[in-house]
């Protein structure tokens, strides 16, 4: 039987000289079977190839996602950091913008919460841009609703609405939103009056455009400079991107230089 080295040598040489490497060869069927044969062998020797070679796909799967979404937030710029639709908290002219897409039922995003909290007490430089997202089904879709409403009623006061209804126990529905409004001043009836005479379906319907574009499938996913982050990565992850992003931005006047 031959060695493993010379079945390397005598694979490589049929690799050169058939059609692998020059379209004017083909692998005649006994070269196939011996190279396929050999491969299997190898294969079985050396199972942990095989993870190389997934850490390698899922390496290239993740620069071509990477890639995808660095060109759709630079061809949407001004919807994704400036949506007329969007609420900005922390500091409305911070140099590092942070765009968060949410969903009110999003189990993630309630615990992501407190980085929110974290970044904007401690950065005072910072623009935390939320992007309201309903994804979890009709109750999402109703809460944020109201939360659209109460937006354009009380901006002011949206944070402290944000941070009841994603914080609050239980899921996420029409009468809870409702209900968090009312507590902070804003009556029933006035939210359904902004809900019937003002929809967000066409805010909501671009959001989700948008979501498509960047490869968005989940919540909560965060756009920091030029990057995409998806998922709850906390709130000293997010400081490492937004470090990153200024130190850019002083280097060069880029999110990535």
């Amino acid at each position: 039987m031959k060695t493993l080295l010379m079945r390397t040598t005598m694979l490589a040489a049929l690799l050169a000289c058939t059609g692998f490497t020059s379209s004017a060869y083909a692998l005649d069927d006994k070269q196939k079977q011996e190279i396929g044969a050999f491969i299997k062998e190898y294969l079985i020797a050396h199972p942990e190839i095989m993870l190389d070679v997934q850490d390698a796909l899922q390496k290239k799967q993740e620069e071509a996602r990477a890639g995808q979404a660095s060109a759709a937030i630079a061809a949407n710029k001004a919807e994704i950091f400036n949506g007329k639709d969007d609420i900005t908290l922390g500091n409305p002219k911070g140099d590092v913008t942070v765009v968060e897409f949410f969903d009110y039922n999003c189990g993630y995003c309630r615990h992501a919460l407190a980085d929110m909290d974290t970044i904007v007490e401690s950065d005072k430089n910072i623009r935390f841009v939320l992007k309201e997202f309903p994804i979890l089904g009709p109750d999402s879709v109703a809460a944020h609703r109201v939360a659209d409403a109460f937006r354009k009623l009380a901006p002011e006061k949206y944070s402290e609405f944000h941070h009841a209804v994603l914080g609050g126990s239980g899921r996420a529905t029409e009468d809870s939103a409702i209900d968090a409004a009312v507590t902070l001043g804003v009556t029933e009836a006035a939210i359904r009056k902004e809900m019937a005479d003002s929809p967000n379906d066409n805010s909501v319907k671009k959001t989700y455009l948008l979501a498509q574009d960047l490869g968005i499938n989940g919540t909560p996913a965060y756009i920091v400079g030029d990057e995409l982050i998806s998922g709850a990565i906390g709130a000293d992850a997010l400081q490492d991107k937004i470090k990153k992003v200024r130190t850019s931005l002083q280097a060069c006047g880029k999110s990535t230089c």
